[in-house]
């Protein structure tokens, strides 16, 4: 055991993905041993081997699916969602046909096989430059650990029945059934060398409230068990034996966020308005029927962005009708008295559906995807908007096509949408008679001809994230240009500028609802800009609200007056960050110890 003396204090720094801070001592996980044994069978032993496999996924899928059941009752259906990618690497035959194929072929123990076979696929995902997929590597991963515990019979696979006293759990990675299996009064926090922010693992320990950082590459190899440590998940640092200062710090960090949850509580039913009077529509961003409750828990006006396409990706067959409509009826009625926007399918790209043939694209972003699949696989479309039309009779539905880069898809886009409206009107089925229709503004074509657009359409939401892609040409998940990818570029500002000025001028509302709608540097900007409405993850909602209701619209227009003659985008950023940090210095302030 080390010597526990708290001597020489250490920073180490990675991704924070759930808010909260803890200190106590550490626990290490070994990791789950990298050599699977592989040895020679006999032609009598293969089909033992075979039955032990068979033994071993259906032990595994009951494993996977009391964890499921565990989750659902303890944090919702939404979360409990994540391991349907699980049960699906559990039934995907052409995986297990492969694993029994080498051991028929090779002769060889069903561990080696599968791992075998399992590792080429999560290596192959794993090698993709797309964050979503490389998660579905992780997904393989986990599932080939526990099928492969279950062959060995080694009993825990990481000794979390070991624990004695509530400590810091440190790990090279921990898959999302081991997170979700975590007991809150043992566990508190943990950090580990692998992860991203979207992970299933990052998205249950923000679920259980549980203070997380990963990505803190080789952590696993500098702590053992009985180190002091404190885990920073707001700023997504781990300290190996802090000082008493340290300590002290943390400490006022914990009681500030305490107090400006409360003060931001208190705005909740607020509208988001600045001390000058102008208001703006704070709406949120979610993906499933389950976030509902987050609407209105979160004080947003509504639902900017309803990310229509987790409906049907991690799954084997289309969603029918009904079942869309049920999900969008649901969400509908969770926002009312407000409006819900619906986006029409994107898929593509990097995210298609289980039974889709993915294309084979050298540059899927520019290829078939959004609007573009969905012109050319009108039935599936056509679904979609027989669905949202009829959970339109709740009376606040609205319709956003994504990625229009033309008037001809718009145009078509609307034909498709009347026939289906001629069409649920002769079949007698309800349905809402007018729904209002707008699109994404992500492409740069269609900045150039807003004005056209804006005549068509009853609003626009400024999709940013793709918007930056297009326009700078970078792949921000490319660590060679990431350093390129820009919110504040002049180009884009002038962007933003071009599309709320065409949309003003023809009497329509202009949002945004990509990443800069949640980032607190850039909200004094974008309001000086013109924007109507943000849209952000339910989780920031209070601290864009907070930070609106303390500017004045009046230093947010010569902020943005002056953005839009610079020739620098570091100039553009500092002068928002300080605008924002002069009006709300508690909320830049409250991640930070040692602030005053």
């Amino acid at each position: 055991m080390p010597d526990p003396t708290r001597t020489g204090e250490k920073v180490f720094r990675g991704i924070a993905v759930s808010a909260g801070v803890c200190h106590g001592k550490v626990f290490l996980l070994g990791r789950l041993a990298s050599s699977i044994p592989e040895y020679e069978v006999s032609d009598g032993g293969v089909q033992d081997q075979v039955a032990r496999l068979e033994r071993a996924l259906v032990d595994t899928r009951m494993q996977i699916a009391e964890v499921q059941r565990s989750v659902s009752e303890a944090m919702g259906a939404e979360d409990a969602s994540i391991f349907d990618a699980h049960l699906l690497v559990l039934e995907d035959q052409t995986l297990i046909n492969e694993v029994v194929r080498a051991i028929q072929q090779k002769h060889i123990n069903s561990e080696a096989a599968f791992h075998q076979i399992s590792e080429r696929y999560a290596t192959a995902l794993g090698a993709v430059d797309d964050e979503y997929l490389r998660e579905r590597a992780a997904d393989i991963r986990d599932v080939s650990s526990r099928v492969i515990h279950n062959l060995q019979g080694n009993g825990d696979l990481l000794h979390l029945n070991r624990f004695k006293e509530p400590c810091i759990l440190i790990s090279h990675e921990l898959s999302p059934c081991t997170t979700a299996q975590l007991d809150k009064k043992m566990v508190l926090g943990f950090a580990t060398d692998t992860g991203a922010r979207t992970s299933h693992t990052a998205i249950i320990a923000r679920s259980l409230h549980i203070p997380a950082v990963v990505g803190v590459k080789d952590l696993s190899q500098h702590l053992e068990t009985g180190h002091h440590a404190v885990v920073d998940g707001y700023n997504g640092l781990v300290i190996l034996n802090p000082t008493d200062q340290t300590l002290f710090e943390y400490g006022q960090l914990v009681r500030r966020h305490a107090s400006l949850d409360v003060e931001l509580q208190d705005l909740r039913d607020k509208p988001a308005v600045t001390l000058d009077g102008a208001r703006l529509v704070l709406s949120a961003n979610i993906d499933q029927l389950e976030d509902g409750p987050s609407i209105s828990a979160c004080g947003a006006e509504g639902v900017g962005l309803y990310r229509t396409e987790y409906l049907f990706i991690n799954r084997d067959t289309l969603p029918t009708e009904e079942e869309q409509y049920l999900a969008y009826r649901g969400v509908a009625e969770a926002a009312q008295p407000h409006s819900l926007i619906v986006r029409t399918l994107d898929i593509g790209g990097d995210k298609f559906p289980s039974h889709f043939q993915n294309p084979t694209e050298s540059n899927p972003f520019l290829g078939w995807r959004a609007i573009r699949l969905c012109l050319q696989e009108q039935g599936m479309f056509r679904s979609q908007l027989r669905a949202i039309l009829r959970a339109g009779v709740v009376g606040n539905i609205k319709i956003m096509y994504p990625m229009i880069s033309c008037l001809a898809e718009l145009e078509q886009a609307n034909a498709i949408l009347a026939e289906c409206q001629a069409e649920l009107r002769s079949q007698g089925v309800p349905h809402a008679a007018c729904v209002e229709v707008g699109i994404m503004i992500e492409i740069p074509s269609a900045v150039a001809i807003a004005e056209s657009l804006a005549r068509r359409v009853k609003f626009f939401s400024i999709g940013t994230n793709d918007l930056i892609q297009y326009t700078l040409a970078v792949d921000r998940l490319n660590e060679r240009v990431a350093h390129l990818y820009q919110a504040t570029h002049p180009a884009l500002m002038q962007f933003i500028h071009q599309t709320v000025q065409a949309a003003h001028r023809h009497g329509i509302w202009v949002g945004v609802c990509g990443e800069m709608a949640g980032d607190l540097d850039v909200i004094p900007l974008l309001l000086g800009l013109g924007v109507d409405e943000l849209s952000a993850t339910p989780s920031v909602v209070p601290e864009i609200k907070g930070l609106i209701r303390r500017l004045k619209m009046e230093e947010a227009k010569a902020l943005a007056a002056c953005a839009l003659e610079s020739e620098s985008d570091t100039a553009i950023l500092s002068r928002s960050r300080e605008l924002g940090r002069r009006a709300a210095p508690h909320l830049f302030e409250s991640n930070q110890r040692g602030a005053v």
